[in-house]
């Protein structure tokens, strides 16, 4: 495993023990954790970009972010495509 760009190859060892240590329970909750985070940062996001958005329309923008158009237009047709 290369370590990240952004990061020393002592600070990436000691995440790699830290990461073995936790057991694959640990590192699921880790990974739940930062999938929410960042579900959390990208609403923000759609949110300062579009402050009129109600909360369907936030989803939607969120959804088409994620899903991409195709799955958006087959999960919810006839509604229209919204801007993330």
């Amino acid at each position: 495993m290369a370590a990240p760009l952004d990061t020393s190859l002592d600070a990436h060892r000691i995440q790699v023990e830290a990461y073995r240590r936790m057991g694959g329970t640990g590192r699921a909750a880790v990974m739940f954790r930062l999938n929410e985070l960042a579900r959390k940062m990208a609403i923000a996001g759609i949110r300062s970009r579009h402050p009129d958005y109600d909360d369907e329309r936030l989803r939607l923008a969120f959804a088409r972010l994620v899903l991409g158009d195709e799955v958006v237009q087959r999960v919810w047709p006839g509604r229209g495509l919204v801007d993330p």
